[in-house]
């Protein structure tokens, strides 16, 4: 019986057969780029979440590889892949119940997110998250810099993020564009194509932005205030 560890792990060595990450996999299925990753294989409250037979359908289809090829991927006894060994290795490690802390202008320089969206690399400072960190794994917070996002967040106010959560409408979230732009919106509307965010500060312009021109986007579960 197929497990549901066979299965992811097949799909990450796919994707790393055609030297792609998790997200760049699915963007080549026509899926949500987000769809693969790490962060979606468990609910909130712990459940398995198993990829769908339509998605691998369209990953087999948009890679060439036979149901045969994939079938081989899930060795349960399979050793971490070396690019699997680095991402652990540079991954961020906070201590105690510290989170990391990075300034809103350099989370748009690369090295510092995963292709998830989770913390990595070096150069983050670290920050005292205000709940039991076990509770919510992986969030991070970014420091306001300027006055773009007033009135409802200020020049030195920390917000803290949860990458991989499940984002709804008029969720506050933090998104991060291909070309490294990073921004604080209100998410209007998400299509199976696009996002349609309204600005927090009523002097900047909404945005609409095709999923395929977003690195990731992250929900603002809290903030400095």
């Amino acid at each position: 019986m197929l497990s549901h560890d066979q299965i992811w792990e097949a799909l990450d060595r796919l994707a790393e057969r055609h030297e792609l990450t998790p997200s760049g996999l699915a963007r080549r299925a026509g899926l949500d780029p987000t769809s693969f990753n790490k962060s979606k294989r468990l609910s909130a409250d712990g459940r398995l979440r198993w990829p769908s037979t339509e998605s691998i359908a369209k990953v087999l289809d948009a890679t060439g590889a036979s149901m045969e090829q994939f079938l081989a991927f899930m060795r349960a006894d399979a050793a971490p892949s070396e690019q699997q060994a680095r991402q652990q290795e540079n991954a961020f490690q906070p201590q105690g119940g510290s989170i990391p802390l990075l300034g809103f202008a350099q989370a748009g320089a690369g090295g510092f997110f995963d292709d998830g969206g989770f913390p990595a690399g070096q150069g983050w400072d670290v920050v005292e998250f205000p709940a039991a960190p076990s509770q919510k794994a992986g969030v991070y917070a970014l420091e306001v810099q300027g006055e773009s996002m007033m009135p409802l967040y200020r020049d030195g106010d920390v917000l803290i993020v949860e990458p991989g959560a499940q984002v709804r409408r008029n969720d506050r979230v933090v998104v991060r564009t291909n070309e490294g732009e990073v921004m604080a919106k209100v998410l209007l509307r998400q299509s199976p194509r696009s996002i349609e965010l309204i600005s927090l500060n009523p002097e900047h312009p909404n945005r609409t932005l095709e999923l395929s021109d977003v690195d990731w986007i992250a929900r603002i579960i809290w903030a400095s205030q």
